[in-house]
This record gives C-alpha cells, structure tokens and sequence, in this order.
C-alpha cells in the first residue's frame, strides 16, 4: 500500500512541484509520516517545513502569472522529478525507498505531460486563472489526502478486537 501512496504523491507533482515535498515536510514535523519511512531527516526541520510552505505558495501564486513558464520546460520537470522522488520516498518504508523515489519521480513526469496538455485545452474556454485555481485545489486537496491516508493510524484496544 505505501508504494500506492508515492505513486499517488508523484502524480501529484506533476501538478505541482513543491505541493507534496510542503505537505510531505508538514507532516514529518507533526509525527504522522509513517513508522520506518525513508523521508530524509531534514524534512522533519520546521525551518525547512515553513521553507516548503513558503515555496508552495509562492509557486501556487506564479502559476497564475499571464507569463508563467510551461511545467514541461526542464527546470520545471527536474523540479518535479526531484520533489516526486522525495515524497514517494517519505512515505514508502525504508526499505523501500529507492523503488518508491522512482515510482514518484516517473508518477511526476507521466501526469506533467497529460495535466499540460488538459490544462492547456481547459485555458482556451475557461483561462488561465480559473483553470489554475481547480488545479490548484485538486492537487492541495490530493496531497492532504494521500498525506492522511499514509498517517499511521492508532491501533484499536484488544477488547474492542475481539468483540
């Protein structure tokens, strides 16, 4: 199931590139990423966490710009190469790790180039920042539940298991 979260998280780079290392970073500094995840410690800093947000932001914001650059120029693909590398990577087991870096950076690269194209056809009719907006929400709204649904959960007590 872990590697399902790192593909998914990938994808979401696609999308966004600092949207799941901020949501990633997020959760390493509240304790929720997994037991034995192989997130790089420094992601579990608070200055880095705020360092995310912050470029998360700022990139939400950019993207709304008339004169944005496209998500498949190379900066913005290694961009997202990295960060869907990192991501599936924190939320996969440690041992697991490298496949999940991989299966996040290629989640990243495969859903740039088909949100591109779909991103594109939507501007024509509904223009840039409305399309921005929805896409903004799909990827905020999909980070925050992969991020969740990765999150150890408690386990119940005894009693209530054997009823």
């Amino acid at each position: 199931m872990a590697l399902i979260h790192s593909i998914l998280m990938g994808a979401v780079a696609g999308m966004r590139a600092m949207t799941p290392l901020a949501t990633v970073a997020h959760a390493a500094c509240n304790g929720t990423l997994p037991r034995g995840n192989g997130a790089p410690r420094l992601l579990s800093n608070r200055v880095a966490s705020i360092g995310a947000k912050a470029l998360a932001a700022g990139e939400l914001a950019g993207d709304k710009l008339e004169h944005a650059p496209d998500r498949i120029v190379p900066a913005g693909m290694l961009a997202r190469i990295v960060t869907g590398a990192i991501a599936g990577a924190a939320l996969a087991p440690r041992e697991q790790r490298g496949l999940a870096a991989v299966l996040g950076a290629g989640a990243a690269v495969g859903t740039a180039m088909l949100t591109f194209d779909l991103r594109v056809r939507a501007m024509r009719r509904f223009g840039q920042k409305t399309t921005g907006a929805v896409e903004d929400a799909i990827a905020l709204g999909s980070a925050t539940l992969i991020a969740r649904s990765a999150a150890p959960r408690p386990r119940r007590m005894a009693w209530l298991r054997d009823r």
